[in-house]
C-alpha cells in the first residue's frame, strides 16, 4: 500500500487548506513563505511514497490543474506521478482538470521543486480555485479520487 502525503498551505482561509484538511490525517500545512516552506519540507519523513501538493490558482473557477513541471534556475524537475491519470480519476469523480505544461511561478513552484528533489520526482501540483470560487462538493470528490488510487480500482 502507498504511504501518502497530502499537502496544502497554511490559512484559513486558503481552499488548499479547507481541502487538505478534510483529506486524510496523512495531511501537513506548508508555511507561505519561500524560507519557511523549504525548512517545512525538509522536515518532512522520506518515508512518503507519494505526495499530493495541493495550491491554489486565482485564475482557476471551477477545474483543477495538474502541473508536470517544476523549474528553478533553468532546470526543470518533472514529476514521475502520471497527470494523464490522475486527470482520468478526477473525471470519474466529476472535477474538471487540465494538465499544465508550464511551470507555475511563486511558493507553489518552490514548494514543488523541493518536493520533487525530496521524494525522487513521487510528488504532484495540483492547483485548485480560490476560496471565493471553491465548490464544497470537490472535498468528497477528491476524497473519492484518491480513494481510487488506493483501492487500485
Amino acid at each position: 500500500m502507498k504511504n501518502t502525503l497530502f499537502l496544502g498551505f497554511k490559512g484559513k482561509n486558503n481552499s488548499s487548506n479547507l481541502l487538505v484538511s478534510s483529506l486524510s490525517a496523512r495531511s501537513f500545512f506548508l508555511t507561505n513563505s519561500f524560507t519557511g516552506l523549504k525548512k517545512d519540507i525538509e522536515d518532512l519523513s522520506p518515508d512518503y511514497t507519494e505526495v499530493y501538493l495541493f495550491g491554489v490558482n486565482k485564475n482557476l473557477s471551477n477545474t483543477f490543474s495538474i502541473e508536470r513541471f517544476a523549474e528553478k534556475d533553468g532546470k526543470r524537475l518533472r514529476s514521475k506521478l502520471d497527470p494523464e491519470e490522475l486527470k482520468k480519476r478526477f473525471a470519474s469523480c466529476g472535477i474538471n482538470a487540465d494538465i499544465s505544461h508550464v511551470p507555475s511561478k511563486y511558493l507553489c513552484n518552490e514548494a514543488f521543486w523541493y518536493l520533487l528533489e525530496k521524494y525522487q520526482g513521487n510528488a504532484v501540483l495540483i492547483h485548485i480555485p480560490t476560496i471565493k470560487n471553491f465548490n464544497e462538493e470537490w472535498v468528497s470528490s477528491v476524497r473519492n479520487a484518491m480513494t481510487i488510487k488506493e483501492n487500485g480500482k
